[in-house]
């Protein structure tokens, strides 16, 4: 990570690095808050890989140097069932602070929690606040997408996707890098999910929560 970015006082998205304009909310966490002094550096991005480094003047702040551009990152979608409680969010944000590309939220056959009609709109809209929240905390200058909840069944049909299943195969001996890592619910896939998936791979010996199962599936695949 550049050093700029690691040490800034804060780091926030915006539509322009040529004209940093912070969100209201952004401005109230970074003024109010957080109570950064001018002459601060705080980091601003386009959460498409351009950021800027500024410097606080008054209650606005000034770019310093040129934008940057970093380079695309290895993309990795984990797709999961959604966890009881606000283990959601937790898992919403791990995956967002190790960096992962996308996010999307699964119904499967056996799954326990769904979101839909108008509580599908409530959390959705809490999780995209998440994963922006938690890529301002870790830096990230790409701002990855989060989408769902879709049938486990659509995303299996992918191209490069990988099933987390304790028959699979050790992730060491898979032989490939999937780009899509698909994570199923507490009761485990059905019969005809299984069927579905091309890939099982295992991602230990032991039996993993939803979320903790999504985290382990980001880290071995991202590193």
């Amino acid at each position: 990570m550049n050093p700029a970015l690691r040490s800034s006082a804060a780091h926030f998205f915006v539509e322009s690095l040529c004209d940093p304009t912070l969100q209201p909310d952004d401005a109230h966490h970074l003024f109010r808050v957080l109570r950064i002094r001018d002459g601060e550096c705080v980091t601003v991005s386009d959460g498409c890989g351009g950021w800027q480094a500024t410097k606080v003047v008054g209650h606005s702040l000034r770019p310093v140097g040129e934008p940057t551009m970093e380079p695309v990152a290895p993309w990795l979608t984990i797709a999961s069932a959604i966890p009881k409680g606000d283990r959601a969010e937790w898992m919403v944000q791990k995956l967002t602070e190790v960096g992962v590309s996308e996010i999307v939220l699964l119904h499967c056959d056996r799954s326990v929690v769904r979101w839909e009609g108008d509580r599908a709109e409530k959390q959705r809209a809490r999780a995209c606040r998440v994963v922006k929240e938690a890529a301002m905390q870790s830096r990230r200058v790409w701002l990855p997408a989060i989408t769902g909840p879709h049938a486990c069944t659509e995303v299996l049909a992918r191209d490069s996707v990988a099933v987390a299943e304790p028959a699979g195969v050790a992730a060491s001996a898979l032989g490939w890098r999937p780009s899509t890592i698909v994570i199923g619910p507490e009761g485990g896939f059905s019969d005809n999910e299984l069927a579905a998936a091309t890939t099982l791979v295992a991602l230990g010996p032991n039996v993993l929560r939803i979320e903790t199962a999504a985290v382990v599936a980001a880290v071995t695949f991202l590193t």
